[in-house]
């Protein structure tokens, strides 16, 4: 017998909500079909023992973060367009981006939440006549750091 805690994953949904700097409320955004780029690495210093060739002391070194690409948006407005347009004359311009990550039910199993975000890629799909909604091919975004927020109680 099978426990709720062992049951495979159903396919995971996730709702993506920016919030740039200075804005009280999240773009109205878009929905996505793949979100690419969640990773951090952190680099290993090697120190060699001095007198000592078989022995080595690995250390901590600088820590670099991924890029975030998020694929075929579909969106009613153009609030990503204007957020892109609104980095590039303003460059210090940020935002905060949180990714939750839904159960099959749609409630929350956790979430990334990235910082001081800025938006580098943005490129329009192929122009269709017979959509009636303004879509986004891709929209890359590079970010400063992030972390996990565990929702799901375990």
């Amino acid at each position: 017998m099978m426990t709720d805690a062992w049951q495979p994953f159903p396919a995971l949904n996730f709702v993506v909500e920016i919030l740039p700097d200075g804005d009280s409320k999240p773009l109205a955004g878009a929905a996505f079909s793949d979100c690419d780029g969640l990773e951090v690495s952190q680099e290993a210093k090697t120190l060699r023992e001095g007198g000592n060739p078989n022995r080595v002391h690995r250390l901590a070194g600088a820590v670099s973060f991924g890029q975030l690409t998020l694929k075929r948006g579909v969106t009613r407005g153009t609030d990503l367009w204007k957020w892109f347009d609104r980095s590039l004359a303003n460059p210090s311009l940020r935002a905060g981006i949180t990714i939750s990550v839904l159960r099959h039910d749609k409630s929350e199993w956790g979430r990334f939440v990235l910082s001081r975000c800025l938006p580098i890629k943005l490129k329009a799909p192929v122009l269709n006549a017979r959509d009636g909604n303004v879509a986004v091919e891709e929209i890359q975004v590079a970010y400063e750091a992030f972390k996990w927020e565990d929702k799901s109680g375990a």
